[in-house]
């Protein structure tokens, strides 16, 4: 990339960011009246802050209360930017919005939980989330799943103790044969059902042709947290409730499930308040 193409890829984010600032603004400032038409009519929903990113990289602040006027009450964060902990809970405070749930990539959870269980307790997550695996992480062997089994099972058990649920976010790499096994079965095998729950992409898991409603039938009560994203007809991202993903029977499931917070996310999206506010319309319809 050159040099002006950096340039121009970080002033449209800048555009995007204040277009989207501005519509908060707009969502804030509706009539009482509506405002509370609004929240009222549609159980809580959450969004997963990878979708906005760029904004946070801009400012924290703002994209929450962006995040807020939309509608949505809980946040699941992948980074806090620049902030603590206990800045990130005052924003939360400020905002009125909760954080029940956090990515932590790979290399931390290796340092040591400390840190891991201080920041959870500070802002309030009760989950904590391996959210992918590198290449060079996810190796090529089976074994390397039987493995990361194990420390599951080790960092499960001692953040239980902690009163937080560690849980495995998936790809769709998860899903491929090796060795003649399939790493995600024995992710779900050889942990603990109590101590490793598992947080569901549903995209991912469509994407690479699997059927969440036999997983749930296979391990029911296993997964707590949803990433709620759709796909188009060519197989990439769509915006919630636009796309060929059948949700009202996936949510039909979600007690066998064991839901309790599922999160609008999408990689990719070319118009973030477009994607954000499609994707609060979709999943509280759903969750009606």
């Amino acid at each position: 990339m050159t040099q002006f193409d950096g340039r121009s890829k970080s002033q449209l984010v800048r555009r995007q960011f204040l277009k989207c600032t501005a519509g908060a603004f707009a969502l804030a400032t509706l009539p009482l009246g509506m405002a509370k038409a609004a929240s009222t009519a549609r159980l809580p929903v959450g969004l997963q802050l990878y979708t906005l990113r760029d904004m946070m990289t801009i400012s924290v602040p703002a994209t929450l209360e962006l995040a807020s006027a939309v509608g949505y009450t809980d946040m699941e964060f992948a980074g806090y930017f620049g902030y603590n902990a206990k800045q990130i809970k005052q924003l939360l405070n400020e905002t009125g919005l909760k954080a029940p749930s956090a990515h932590i990539p790979l290399t931390e959870f290796e340092k040591g939980l400390d840190s891991i269980i201080e920041d959870a307790k500070t802002v309030g997550h009760h989950y904590v989330v391996l959210p992918y695996l590198t290449e060079a992480q996810r190796g090529t062997k089976i074994d390397t799943y039987y493995q990361l089994a194990e420390k599951l099972n080790r960092w499960g058990e001692a953040l239980k103790k902690e009163d937080i649920q560690l849980a495995y976010h998936n790809h769709d790499f998860e899903f491929e044969t090796r060795d003649g096994e399939v790493p995600y079965d024995v992710l779900l095998n050889e942990t603990d059902a109590e101590n490793v729950k598992m947080e569901l992409d549903l995209y991912w898991t469509v994407k690479a042709k699997q059927d969440p409603l036999a997983l749930f039938n296979q391990h029911p009560g296993r997964f707590p947290l949803w990433h709620v994203k759709d796909m188009d007809t060519q197989g990439e991202f769509a915006d919630v409730g636009t796309g060929t993903i059948d949700f009202k029977s996936i949510f039909a499931h979600a007690s066998k499930a064991g839901l309790e917070f599922p999160f609008v996310e999408r990689d990719q999206t070319d118009d973030r308040l477009r994607t954000i506010r499609q994707g609060f319309d979709g999943l509280s319809a759903l969750r009606k």
